[in-house]
């Protein structure tokens, strides 16, 4: 009689990140649940895999009952859900503490052999922004509930999909000026393929307990990041890093817009580094070799290139 196939959850899979970890979860075999607030976001995932391999599942992190059976005779349990900002005062603990403590909780009671949990570089308690605070959060209650769960920590995530590059590249086609705030600030970007292994390569009894902090071989200043993807668009955009006073005021009336371009929160974030630390386990430790910016951004930003007539 044929073994049963192995399971993984994915929570948050319709996601950027989550569309390459569902993928690559799918090609080593493992039937994977996709567990989501709206399954219709997650129907595109399913050509990733067998007929039947790849299962959308409406599974709330605040519904009990619900990621409880999400999670229920999964090996593997992946949680990569996460918010940028805040619809509701709250939801920075309601999604990156509380949902991933039940997560870790739910995983630890079923049996469940290996948790990778995605937060972020910059995870801090003591941090003036919610976000890094909430983040910092989420790593305890993970600990606390599953000691033996991965935590993941990456820089900004780049990729075809991502919500960075490809949204600089758009403003800077239809204005000459780009205005940014926090210019100084160092980032290290780490391409989505590279996340999507270290989630893969963390499977291992020797990942367990461990925390890895993900960021790609390119260091740079906010405002560098902006005028290198200039120059791969072909474009000369002014690009105007604001003053803090002015970023705050900014942000004070942009967080109050549906798509919310700019919240007081995230200048508060862009006035720390987001770097891998020296002391930290990163990419190489996990035997992956981090992907240069130059090898990937021309693919996906050519269609923002601005053409010279002859």
């Amino acid at each position: 009689m044929a073994s049963a196939r192995k399971i993984a959850t994915v929570f948050g899979g319709s996601g950027f990140l989550g569309h390459y970890v569902v993928k690559r979860l799918a090609a080593q075999g493992y039937i994977v649940r996709v567990a989501v607030r709206d399954t219709e976001s997650a129907k595109d995932l399913r050509p990733m895999g067998d007929v039947g391999q790849i299962v959308p599942l409406h599974a709330p992190l605040h519904e009990e009952a619900q990621v409880a059976r999400a999670i229920e005779g999964a090996e593997v349990v992946v949680n990569l859900t996460g918010i940028l900002a805040e619809r509701r005062k709250g939801d920075f603990m309601r999604t990156h503490a509380e949902g991933a403590g039940r997560i870790a909780r739910l995983a630890g009671s079923s049996n469940v052999r290996h948790l990778v949990h995605i937060s972020a570089i910059g995870a801090d308690a003591a941090s003036a922004s919610l976000y890094a605070q909430s983040k910092a959060a989420g790593e305890a209650a993970v600990r606390s509930a599953f000691p033996a769960a991965v935590i993941l920590r990456p820089s900004i995530v780049f990729g075809p999909e991502d919500h960075f590059f490809n949204r600089f590249a758009a403003m800077a086609s239809l204005s000459a000026v780009i205005p940014i705030t926090g210019g100084s600030t160092k980032f290290q970007p780490v391409f989505v393929g590279d996340v999507a292994g270290a989630v893969l390569a963390s499977l291992t009894p020797g990942a367990q307990g461990k925390t890895f902090e993900l960021g790609g071989p390119d260091v740079k200043t906010f405002k560098q990041l902006i005028e290198f993807m200039l120059n791969i668009i072909n474009r000369t955009n002014w690009v105007v890093d604001l003053p803090l006073p002015l970023a705050r005021f900014q942000a004070f009336f942009l967080e109050r817009l549906p798509y919310k371009l700019l919240t007081t929160d995230q200048v508060k974030l862009l006035q720390h580094d987001n770097i891998v630390s020296e002391t930290a386990l990163s990419l190489s430790s996990l035997g992956i070799v981090p992907t240069p910016m130059d090898l990937i951004l021309p693919r996906y930003l050519a269609r923002f290139r601005k053409t010279t007539r002859a």
